[in-house]
Parts: structure tokens; sequence; C-alpha cells
């Protein structure tokens, strides 16, 4: 089968050579920016070898900025770059001494010459089918415990563009903590998804949810099947419907329900689900339970996908070799460990061509992408009408809980009926539906005011300026350069809790992350951008994070960038949009 122009994946089949020690993108291109076709680049000096490659690059960028013309209308840039070798070395080395040790203090605990603190079966339960598997917690009780103490730190503030502490300590070796009944204050908070800053204790929000729990109380007790469906309910949804640009919408109280219980009702046996490889675990657990055959295509790979879709439609059903009862193709807008933005363009004529379903996660996107805040979509000024099954959560651009299903009418009123979150699930909140209503339509501009455009644009701002800054101190950063999540590669397992600690002491409140919801050798801090932040505590936070990287010696890109004057650096992000008409 032949690919047309309007349908073929962006990137061609041809694969660049790397260069510069770039890592190949995952849909097999080397990434680099199309927005250096635009921008006026600084006078220097380069040897002939030097210049000689520059020339290459910026030939491949205008045949790259060429090719993409065809789908997106936009500028589309992502950067991905490669372990350095010494660097991943080190890192396995790491984590094999870290092995090694814990099979010593594994084989101390046998003989209770250390005490073990994890869940295991009772001596009279040794015959028994055994409920903790031994191994799987080796991890647990051997590295997770030793860097426990940079997560689920509590706090007592709201959480905005800074947090209170409370603070903690630990005389076993984070096994269990004691409050100290001392608060560390106006922490930096770079770990909340508060792309919006909507999560606050003032404002019009924090007013109309407080007058709304004064009439209904906090609590429904009761289904919105029965005797739970509020008119606010009914207000918020429309609402939603609206916002999107699509027929109709209905909401849930639990984001990672609205995917674990909403897949199943939408695809079953006979069902083929093509899933990303990064797909969160409220996707993948939904696509479990449906009881559909399931196929991963490689992060953001077209190629692989559509190699996929035609295996599916030319062989069919195992065994049988009939038809698959449908083809629905699942993924998110943001994904929220790597910072990259799904391909939304190819994926719809991918899907178009195919005749598939597209399911839509934009739990990180709604909100922190487009110049209207609508998501990925809004984004690649696309028409929503193209995707399928639109889902999103309240949780985080709006500083409320619970997730949407938005679509067709057809498709709303069929989940209704027959999804279970719907169906046997309490109804949100009263007050937390007054928050997704009113920050909505601040977004909207319903309220009369531009403090949701100012919002959207400070945001973007600050998402450019922050992961430009920390490319010019050397740092390797993943991800699209306008996702508002900023992965920070740190590689060895010792340096994840090192960060983590040395940033706290500098009051800067971070979340790290490392194996296993990262590859082995990809552990990484990842900053959340939010609209909250001023620019001054964005440079004291890169001030700090310069400070630790040095202390750490985590300035592993080989790719230094020159760093840009003040006057270069935009104070707002009212041009981050500029070439998307609204």
């Amino acid at each position: 089968m032949t690919e047309s122009p309007a349908t073929k994946p962006a990137d061609g089949d041809a694969r660049p050579r790397v260069k510069n020690g770039l890592k190949p993108e995952r849909n097999g291109s080397v990434v680099k920016s199309l927005r250096c076709c635009h921008e006026r680049q600084p006078q220097r000096h380069c040897h002939p070898e030097e210049e000689e490659e520059e020339k290459e690059e910026k030939e491949e960028v205008h045949a790259a900025a060429a090719h993409h013309g065809g789908l997106y209308n936009r500028p589309f840039l992502e950067s991905f770059e490669q372990t350095p070798m010494l660097v991943a070395v080190f890192t396995y080395m790491g984590y094999g001494i870290l092995t090694i040790f814990g099979y010593l203090r594994d084989f101390l605990r046998h003989w209770n010459i250390e005490r073990c603190h994890i869940a295991r079966e009772k001596e009279e339960q040794k015959d028994f089918v055994p409920l903790y598997q031994d191994f799987e917690n080796f991890y647990t009780r051997n590295l997770y415990m030793r860097i426990r103490d940079n997560w689920n730190r509590p706090i007592c503030s709201v959480p905005g563009a800074k947090v209170d502490v409370i603070e903690r300590t630990s005389r076993d070796y984070n096994w269990t903590f004691d409050y100290t009944g001392r608060v560390v204050p106006e922490v930096i908070n770079l770990g909340s998804y508060n792309y919006l800053g909507f999560a606050e204790n003032t404002g019009p929000c924090a007013a109309s949810a407080a007058e709304v729990t004064a009439k209904y109380g906090v609590g429904v007790a009761s289904t919105r099947q029965e005797i739970g469906n509020l008119d606010g309910h009914e207000e918020m949804e429309k609402l939603v419907a609206k916002f999107l640009g699509v027929e109709s919408a209905m909401a849930f109280g639990m984001g990672f329900a609205t995917n674990s219980m909403n897949i199943p009702a939408l695809a079953g046996k006979g069902c083929l689900i093509l899933s990303d490889e990064l797909n969160h675990a409220s996707l993948v657990l939904g696509a479990r339970i449906s009881g559909s055959t399931i196929r991963v295509f490689k992060h953001n790979n077209m190629q692989n996908l559509e190699k996929l879709l035609r295996e599916a439609i030319v062989h069919g059903q195992p065994r049988t070799h009939r038809p698959w009862k449908k083809i629905l193709i699942v993924v998110e807008g943001i994904y929220s460990m790597e910072g990259s933005v799904v391909r939304l363009p190819e994926v719809i004529a991918l899907k178009k061509r195919y005749r598939a379903y597209l399911y839509l996660d934009e739990a990180h996107s709604i909100g922190a992408l487009g110049p209207r805040g609508r998501g990925v979509v809004d984004y690649f000024g696309l028409d929503p009408c193209d995707v399928d099954v639109m889902m999103g959560t309240f949780t985080k651009s709006f500083g409320a809980a619970g997730g949407y299903i938005a679509g067709k009418r057809e498709l709303i009123e069929y989940l209704r009926s027959h999804s279970h979150s719907a169906v046997y699930a309490t109804s949100m909140s009263p007050p937390v539906v007054e928050q997704i209503i009113t920050s909505m339509k601040c977004i909207m501009g319903e309220d009369g005011t531009t403090i949701g455009l100012k919002r959207l644009q400070q945001l973007a701002g600050n998402t450019v300026y922050f992961r430009k800054r920390l490319r010019e101190m050397g740092f390797i950063i993943y991800g699209n350069e306008d996702s508002p999540v900023v992965p920070m590669m740190l590689y060895m397992p010792a340096k994840i809790g090192a960060f983590g600690r040395e940033m706290l002491k500098r009051n800067i409140g971070v979340v790290v992350v490392g194996f296993p919801a990262t590859p082995i050798i990809e552990s990484r801090a990842r900053f959340c951008i939010s609209a909250a932040h001023t620019r001054d505590l964005l440079d004291r936070a890169l001030s700090v994070i310069s400070e630790v990287g040095d202390l750490l010696q985590l300035k592993y890109s080989r790719h230094k960038i020159q760093p840009s004057s003040a006057q270069d650096r935009p104070d707002d992000g009212g041009d981050a949009y500029e070439d998307v008409e609204d």
C-alpha cells in the first residue's frame, strides 16, 4: 500500500545520520529545532569542520521544516539527547553495587542479624502460596528505602508557587519517620501540576467554592443515576463540551478511574488497542481490564504505529483472521515523564486512513497547551471532531479533582449507562464542581476579565524561558519546548536522593523519579512549571539548580548553548503562540 502525501509520516522513511551525539528521536529522525529557520543566530567563530557540520544541520532543518509543512502549522521541537557513554557505564555500575549490597543485607536479614521491616509472610504461613513476592520487593527494601525521604513529603499550605513543608527525620534509614514539629516555610514549588495557578485559597475560584459549600455541603452521598445529580453537574458538563468544541461531555470524580473504567466500556474481546509504550498506568490498566488484544508501539513513532495498523488490517485476529471489531489508538497529549507532545496531526492522518478510533488522554495538556488553553488539539489548530474520545482531568490546570470524557452525543449517552465509573461512583463534590466551573470560565474569558489569557501566556513564557536557561547551563533536558513538564536527567541512582535533598536544603521542592518509573539508566528530576511562578522565583530556582548541578556534576550535555543576553529574553509568553491563529 502506497503512502499519500497527506498521510505520510512527517519525518518520511529516510533516517538522517546521527551527529554530535544527538539521540535519534523516537519517530526515527534526529531531533532539531525547526524554529532556527526563522530565528537570527549570533555570529561566532568556528573551525572549518564545525562550519561544514552546521551547514549540513541547517540544510536538514530546512528540509524537515518543509516536510512538516503538510501536517503541522507550527514548528515542532523535541529533544532527547543521548546518554553519554561514560555516564551510562557508571550508572550501571552504581545499580550493580547496590544490588550486591542488597543481597548481602538480605543474607543478614535471613539470619536475623539485621532487622527487616518489609511486609512478608508469617512463619506459620511459609507453606502457603506466597502473598508477597519476595524477589519483587528486592528493589523496594534495598534501593527505594535508601532514598524514600524524597517522596511523600507532607505539606501544610496551598500548593501554589511556594509551599510550607513539614519537617521530618528518620532514625531507622527511612523505614519510619518522626515529625520534629518544625515547618520549612516558603519552599519554591517545582513539583505540583498547578499549571495555571488555580490551586489557591484566595480569588474568585476559592470564593465561589466557599459559597457553594455553604449552600450544598461537601458530599452528595449518592451516584449521578440515583439522587446525586446536581444542577452544578449539568452546568459543568455543558461548559466542558463548549470549552472543548464538541457535542457533549460527562464528568467523573476520579481522573485515574476515568481511564481505567471507561476504556473497558469502549473496547472488549475481539477489539485491538494500539497503545503508546509510555502511556500512563491508568490507560494500561483500562486496556488490560477490557480484555482486548493490546499491541504497543514505540513512543511517538508513527512508522511503527502505521506498521501495526497495516498488520492488523491485513492479518486480522489471531488464529481466525477475522477482521477486528474495532481498532482503538490510545495516546496522551503530554507524556508526564518525558515532557513530549503527541504527534497528533500524524496520528489523526493515520487514524483516518486506516479507519481506526482515537482515544486522546489530555490529563497534562488540557489548559497547559494551545493559545486558548484547549490542549493539544488547540495547540496544533486541529478540529476536535477528528478525535473520537477526548479525555482529560481537572486535577492539574483547573486546581480541582476528577476527569471527563467528551465527544459525540451518542458516545456520551452510551457511557452514561455502560461506564462503571458513571453508574457506581459517588457524584463529584459540589465545591469541586464549582472550582472547575469558575476556573474554566476564567480561561474562556466568560468571567469578563483577561486573567485566564494572561495566565496562559505567563505559563507559555515561563516554560520556554525555564527550558532555555537549563540548556544554557549544560543540563540534558527531555521533551517538547512548549511542554510545562520539564525532565532533567540525573542518571545515577545515588544522585536521585542527593539532588532532592540538596534542593530542599536550599528551599526548593522538586520531584525526583527513578526506576521502575523510568528506564534504569534514565533517572531524572521532573520540574512542573506554573503560571503562578514569577520570573524572580524561576531565576532563584535556576540559580540553585545550577549550584546543585555543579556540586553533583549533573551538567552532562555535550551541546553547550551560548547564553542569550537579558535583553533577548522575553518578559512574558505573549509571543509564544504568535504563529497560531486564535
